[in-house]
């Protein structure tokens, strides 16, 4: 089983830790391939830079020249995932929505810990569209830009076990969400710190896309789906 993991951004660093955190889980018979976009930004932490990082994500996809049996989009927030699905003839699993999925399974309500405090009505948006907003009893900032994860580690766990216990004591929330692919790695030490459940995306999203895989199961392609209708596109993604 091959699995193509999309960081959504060009920093090639974060591909290279959210790949880690694929292989880490994965199973001895998938191979996960860690993609990077050719353009969009370093970090995506805005509705700009994320609209960008969704065609930039799909024109990585379509350039693949090997074969695949799912993608994962592995950005927290608002990323064209529908895009994909259209475009793909595989699964395709997003990493804020195999969190908070994950997440119901383990407790009542849920707490995505994120980065910056612009990037969390993004992620309510997400979760809403998704139907998994619901249970969420609250979507909380770090203060931490996407980069800055990786220059300090321990600035940034602070951070987030700070967040993450605030979310636990005052929220309610039975279990934390990683809001960021930067953050993996961090489950245990947030866990120690609230005593609940801690998911990382990457890590649901690979055990999301193995077990359809396995099943048989992609994405219906009766209507919502569908692929795109033959046209033409003046466009760098444009379906071949």
């Amino acid at each position: 089983m091959r699995i193509l993991v999309a960081n959504v951004n060009t920093t090639q660093a974060m591909t290279a830790v959210i790949a880690a955190s694929a292989r880490a889980v994965a199973g001895p018979e998938t191979d996960i391939i860690g993609i990077t976009p050719s353009f969009g930004a370093e970090s995506v932490e805005g509705n700009h830079e994320s609209y960008l990082a969704a065609v930039a994500v799909q024109e990585a996809i379509l350039h693949y020249s090997g074969e695949y049996d799912a993608v994962i989009q592995a950005g927290y927030g608002e990323h064209g995932r529908e895009g994909l699905q259209e475009l793909c003839t595989v699964p395709v699993v997003d990493i804020t929505e195999a969190a908070a999925s994950t997440a119901q399974f383990l407790g009542h309500r849920y707490s995505v810990v994120t980065t910056l405090d612009r990037t969390v009505p993004l992620i309510e948006d997400r979760l809403l569209l998704a139907g998994l907003s619901q249970r969420c009893a609250s979507v909380r900032a770090s203060g931490l830009s996407v980069l800055e994860l990786e220059q300090d580690p321990q600035r940034t766990l602070d951070a987030v076990v700070a967040e993450s216990v605030r979310a636990v004591e005052e929220d309610r929330a039975e279990v934390i969400c990683l809001g960021c692919g930067g953050m993996a790695g961090l489950e245990e030490e947030v866990r120690r710190a609230t005593g609940v459940p801690v998911v990382d995306g990457v890590a649901a999203a690979v055990a999301v896309a193995e077990s359809l895989v396995r099943l048989g199961l992609t994405t219906s392609k009766v209507r919502t789906y569908a692929a795109p209708r033959p046209k033409r596109i003046i466009h760098p993604v444009a379906p071949t």
